[in-house]
């Protein structure tokens, strides 16, 4: 079963940007009646911390989070890698509980969730598969220390002065561009929608 889920994994790994398409095609073209203002702008604070959570993995793992191949980088042990093995992907599953409330579509949170949930639940376990084959110890040491999915909020059994290099804040916006793009798409889309 497992070697089936890494394998699962490894092929929505290299589709991962294209999966949510469905997702985000419900979400524009099923009708939220009474969408209120309250609820909208709750949706958009969710999609800034989802990608505030993001800005500030990126500026630590660099464009390597942006590969399609089984390439690595470095174990990153810095920024949100201290608290939480997955920030991208954690403030991947916000921002689309951020556009499904802004939607108004709360009914379909939770089966955006679980989605994601299961998509990147394969994606990690063939990730993590493949940093244990490549990076060995130090890796293993790492996954030992930070949860995969649940932030840890403490950070003492790390160690701090394992900080590797930031990025600047411009090669971290250029990496994520695209994500950008999509959120301000994603909003004027959803206004067009609501004014149909």
């Amino acid at each position: 079963m497992d070697d089936t889920l890494v394998s699962l994994g490894g092929w929505l790994f290299r589709r991962r940007s294209w999966l949510p398409v469905p997702l985000a095609i419900v979400l524009l073209l099923v009708p939220a009646p009474g969408r209120s203002i309250s609820v909208f702008w709750l949706g958009a604070l969710v999609v800034i911390a989802g990608e505030l959570l993001r800005l500030w993995g990126v500026r630590h793992i660099g464009v390597i989070s942006r590969t399609r191949s089984d390439r690595l980088g470095p174990v990153v042990s810095s920024g949100p890698f201290a608290f939480i093995r997955n920030p991208l992907y954690v403030g991947n599953i916000a921002l689309w509980i951020g556009f499904t409330t802004s939607a108004g579509l709360l009914w379909l949170t939770p089966l955006v969730v679980a989605a994601l949930g299961l998509e990147y639940h394969a994606i990690v376990r063939w990730e993590e598969r493949l940093l244990e084959s490549r990076r060995g110890e130090s890796y293993q040491a790492y996954a030992a220390l930070v949860p995969r999915w649940l932030p840890a909020l403490t950070r003492g059994r790390l160690d701090r002065a394992a900080v590797g290099p930031l990025f600047s804040w411009r090669e971290t916006l250029f990496s994520e561009r695209g994500t950008l793009l999509a959120i301000a798409i994603g909003y004027v889309v959803l206004e067009v929608k609501a004014q149909l």
